[in-house]
C-alpha cells in the first residue's frame, strides 16, 4: 500500500495510519534525511522477525531505533554528559549512534555486546511517525542485505514481500547514515556516510 505524505508537513491523518500499520505489526517503509528506511514496532518480535526475512538478513545484524527527539534516548541507552553533548551537536542529523543499552531494550534487538543504536533523523515525516507511536521505530535500511539503498519508493514497494506500506515522500538519498560507536573510548566510526567524521577522527 502506497501513501503519499507532504515531506515537509506531513499530514496528521496520513501519519495516523501508518502509526495504525505499525501498531498492527506490519513492516514499512518511511523516508529518512538520509536513505529509505524499513521499520517496525520495537514492542512487536513477530514483526522485527519479518523485518530481518524481508530484507534476507542475518539476526546478529543490528537495528536501529529511530527516536523522535533526545528525550527518548536516555530510557534506551545509557547517556552521561559527555555523551549526551555529542548527541546534542549532531542529532537530529545523518547519524546513527552505538551506546550501550538499558534493560528496556529487548534482548533481541541488542547486540552481544549489549549496545543499541540510535537514530534522530533530520526528517519530518518520520520523527512525526515516531512521536505518534509513542516509542521508537526499529529502523534499517531499505536494501536486500548487501545490496544498495534503494531510492524509489515504487522500487521498495515492488522489492519487499509482505510490506504492510510505503510511506512515500519522494525519491530518496543515496548515501546511508555515518554509524559512530560511542560505546568505546575513544569513539569508533564504524561506516562512513552522509554525516562528517572528522570530529571522531
Amino acid at each position: 500500500m502506497r501513501l503519499e505524505v507532504n515531506p515537509e508537513h506531513p499530514e496528521p491523518r496520513k501519519i495516523e495510519r501508518a502509526v495504525a500499520a505499525l501498531e498492527a505489526g506490519e513492516v514499512i517503509a518511511y523516508p529518512t534525511d538520509t536513505v529509505y528506511g524499513l521499520g517496525c514496532d520495537l514492542l512487536n518480535k513477530r514483526a522485527i522477525e519479518r523485518l530481518y526475512a524481508m530484507k534476507r538478513m542475518p539476526t546478529s545484524h543490528p537495528l536501529a531505533f529511530i527516536c523522535p527527539d533526545l528525550g527518548d534516548i536516555a530510557r534506551y541507552a545509557l547517556v552521561d554528559n559527555p555523551t549526551y553533548r555529542v548527541l546534542r551537536h549532531y542529532l537530529p542529523g545523518p547519524y546513527c549512534f552505538i551506546l550501550t543499552a538499558t534493560r528496556e531494550v529487548p534482548r533481541l534487538v541488542q547486540s552481544k555486546q549489549k549496545t543499541v543504536g540510535i537514530r534522530v533523523p533530520n526528517n519530518p515525516v518520520i520523527l512525526a511517525i515516531a512521536r505518534a507511536l509513542g516509542r521508537p521505530v526499529m529502523s534499517s535500511t531499505a536494501q536486500m542485505h548487501g545490496g544498495e539503498p534503494f531510492i524509489d519508493p515504487d522500487e521498495i514497494d515492488d522489492a519487499f514481500t509482505g510490506l504492510g506500506m510505503v510511506v512515500d515522500a519522494g525519491a530518496g538519498g543515496t548515501v546511508p547514515t555515518t554509524v559512530v560507536d560511542l560505546s568505546v573510548s575513544p569513539p569508533v566510526v564504524v561506516r562512513e556516510g552522509a554525516g562528517e567524521t572528522e570530529s571522531f577522527a
